[in-house]
Parts: structure tokens; C-alpha cells; sequence
């Protein structure tokens, strides 16, 4: 784990822990019931009787990136989406980055949000479709695009890893994609939400989160500019693992075992 101590977890204890979106409270989430009553005008008995109308065809459902904010909850985003199937679909779909419990989300938290809203579709394409404006020249320079602006990537372990390695090309951390993921998969197994409880750093008050199980002192040190300030948030907890990595041991893929 990065930071003060040098425990190491069992792989074969894994604790994980999610926090509770700041709003949502420990209530069980209640999904809105779908429905929909017509009501026809009564018409002379001699007018020819209306043909019914075909219905339309399903639209197929859009995937977008949606990002966790304070006060929401999986059935509230399913709602506003209309994800097929409810905030069941949906936890399904995000079942490796939401964790064991659908109740527990945190802001700053990625979903991936398969919606039939034609309007959400529509805005979400408009986005990505439109021209990128240019940025301004700085006097005397040329404006320089960000590599990590200028791509997407999953929400997923792969995808976490791919953004942090571009930011750490941007900052001058060293490390590699086997270096990184070697490391999370012995301190968390993958899961940005896992937490240590047990060992001295917990014991001191701080204990180890996220993928890579940095303390808060050493995240708030390491912290890389332009990623979250939460802990948990999977690229934040890379880039700054990494970066103390970096200053403690040459680079991340120096690291063979408790950091």
C-alpha cells in the first residue's frame, strides 16, 4: 500500500467498502412505476371508425458515460435515462465498478448508461459529433491539445489504467501498463472501492483505499493535477500511486510487493 507502513494484505482477505452517494441516506431506493391511461372522445355512431395506429418500432438503446454526482442514487439515473430495465440493468451493467452493494455509489463515480431517451441520445451525439473549438494561442506559443483530452476510454480496469498512463506521460511519471496493473490486482484485485481496515495504517486512522490502497496523506501529497481529489476515483488513485511510486522507488513498475 502506498504510504506510511509497510503491511501487506492477504490476497485472500479482500475488504471492500463503498460509500453512499453525499444525499441518498441508507433508504431503500424505490423505483417509479411506468404507465400510461388513454382516454377517447365519444364519436357519432355514423362516422367510420379510426384506424389504429401501427406502433413504432423500439429505438435501440444509446450507451452513454454518465458521472455520479451528489444526491444520486442507480434508480434515479435509470428513471431520467430510461434505461431498459430499470436500476437493475443498469447495476448489471456497472456491476465491476458500483461493487457488491447497488445502494452504495459515490460522486465522481463512472456508469456506462444504455438509455432509450431520444432527446438524452441526441445530446449525447451532438456532443461528440461536434467540432472541437480551437483553443487560444498563448502569446509567443502554440496551443498544445492534452493527450488524455483528445480520447475516451472504458469504464472499466483497462480503461482506468490506459487514462492514467496518458496523464503520467503528460506529467513525467514513469511506470507501465503491466507495472500498473501488476500492482492493483495483488493490493485490491481490481476494485476501486476496496478498503483496509485492518492493518497499522487503519489502526494510525488512515487506512488504504482504492485500487492501488493509498492513504490519504500520501494521495494528498501525490495528488496529479487535473484528476479528482476523491481517493476512490480510479484514475486519481493511479495517477497518484504512481507518482509516489515514482519519487519513493523510480517508478511504479519497481514495485514488487507491500510499497
Amino acid at each position: 500500500m502506498a504510504g506510511r507502513g509497510k503491511h501487506r494484505r492477504p490476497r485472500t482477505n479482500p475488504l471492500t467498502r463503498g460509500f453512499i452517494a453525499a444525499g441518498t441516506g441508507g433508504a431503500a431506493l424505490t423505483l417509479p412505476l411506468l404507465g400510461a391511461t388513454h382516454a377517447s372522445a365519444a364519436e357519432p355512431q355514423s362516422a367510420p371508425v379510426a384506424a389504429q395506429s401501427v406502433p413504432q418500432a423500439a429505438q435501440p438503446a444509446k450507451s452513454l458515460t454518465y458521472t455520479v454526482v451528489k444526491g444520486d442514487s442507480l434508480a434515479r439515473i435509470a428513471d431520467r435515462y430510461d434505461v431498459s430495465g430499470g436500476w437493475k440493468q443498469l447495476y448489471k451493467d456497472n456491476r465491476t465498478a458500483v461493487g457488491d452493494n447497488p445502494k452504495l455509489i459515490h460522486p465522481h463515480l463512472k456508469l456506462t448508461v444504455k438509455t432509450t431517451k431520444t432527446s438524452a441520445a441526441k445530446k449525447t451525439a451532438t456532443k461528440s459529433s461536434a467540432p472541437a473549438k480551437p483553443a487560444a494561442k498563448p502569446a509567443g506559443g502554440v496551443a498544445q491539445a492534452t493527450q488524455a483530452s483528445a480520447k475516451t476510454y472504458a469504464n472499466n480496469l483497462d480503461g482506468w489504467i490506459r487514462e492514467s498512463l496518458d496523464i503520467m506521460a503528460q506529467k513525467g511519471i514513469p511506470g507501465s501498463y503491466d507495472g500498473i496493473y501488476r500492482n492493483i490486482m495483488r493490493e485490491s484485485s481490481g476494485n476501486p472501492q476496496a478498503i483496509n481496515n485492518w492493518d497499522s495504517n487503519a489502526v494510525a486512522g488512515t487506512p488504504s483505499k482504492g485500487l492501488l490502497q493509498v492513504i490519504d496523506p500520501t494521495f494528498a501529497a501525490y495528488h496529479v493535477a487535473g484528476t479528482s481529489f476523491d481517493p476512490y476515483d480510479p484514475v486519481a488513485n493511479i495517477t497518484a500511486a504512481c507518482n509516489y511510486a515514482a519519487d519513493r522507488y523510480g517508478s511504479i513498475d519497481n514495485v514488487n510487493g507491500p510499497y
